[in-house]
């Protein structure tokens, strides 16, 4: 009998209690700790890191849009003085002069009733009680390129 225990005992087939799909023979590789000492792995919220990076890149090209924006509000704007001071600088050329204008000295540029311009050396505040029937159009620098820099100028359209 016990040597047929012995080879009841043999016959029998050894099954490992370990599932073999849950072991490897490089446990470095994987994506969890494989022992109690290894370093604690959390797994990562995706909506929290998509959310975090959408709401950087937002907040960058809303940032880069902004600097567009004011550069090119400073460019119209120049542009714009551009355009003033060649209307104006035709208008005074087109104006009676009764002198030769010099380089940075200031003019004051009037509409007579008539409708034609008239460049003078006279401020509005000098004209005193002779005041002729002149509108205040602008005050002008003559500038080294012969273009006028308008100084001060009135409502009438220019």
């Amino acid at each position: 009998m016990s040597k047929n225990n012995s080879d009841e005992k043999n016959n029998t087939e050894f099954i490992n209690p370990v599932n073999p799909d849950h072991i490897t023979e490089n446990p470095h590789n994987l994506p969890y700790p494989h022992t109690q000492g290894s370093a604690l792995v959390k797994p990562v919220d995706e909506g929290k890191v998509k959310g975090r990076a959408l709401n950087a890149m937002e907040h960058q090209t809303d940032m880069q849009l902004k600097q567009l924006y004011d550069q090119m509000n400073l460019l119209a704007s120049q542009a714009k003085g551009l355009q003033d001071r060649k209307t104006v600088s035709e208008k005074i050329y087109n104006a009676e002069m009764r002198f030769e204008p010099l380089i940075n000295h200031i003019y004051h540029l009037y509409q007579k009733d008539n409708k034609t311009y008239l460049l003078s050396l006279i401020a509005p505040d000098q004209w005193g009680r002779s005041k002729k029937t002149f509108e205040f159009v602008a005050t002008v620098q003559l500038l080294a390129d012969h273009t006028w820099d308008v100084l001060e100028k009135s409502d009438l359209e220019i």
